[in-house]
């Protein structure tokens, strides 16, 4: 029997840095990533900014199947968790 080969992290959780991705891209990035994500997976986003816009587009694009945690909010370090329900 075959079984395909996931890639998790053990603990679900994936670190996203977006403050090494070219700005024009960073949206595209953002969703692609939350996209391949399952239910219970956590991506772990990082910026230099409170991406406010960018919260609006989740809310709009996945409702209530992606919920926002702020871990660290201070001006030049933004920590949020993307948790996919």
């Amino acid at each position: 029997m075959h079984h395909p080969h996931v890639h998790t992290s053990p603990d679900a959780l994936y670190p996203f840095d977006a403050r090494g991705i070219a700005k024009r891209f960073r949206h595209a990035a953002i969703f692609g990533a939350l996209d391949t994500l399952n239910a219970g997976e956590t991506m772990r986003f990082c910026n230099d900014h409170d991406p406010l816009p960018l919260l609006a587009q989740l809310e709009a694009r996945y409702g209530n199947r992606v919920r926002i945690e702020y871990r660290q909010r201070e001006p030049g370090a933004i920590v949020i968790d993307f948790i996919v329900q």
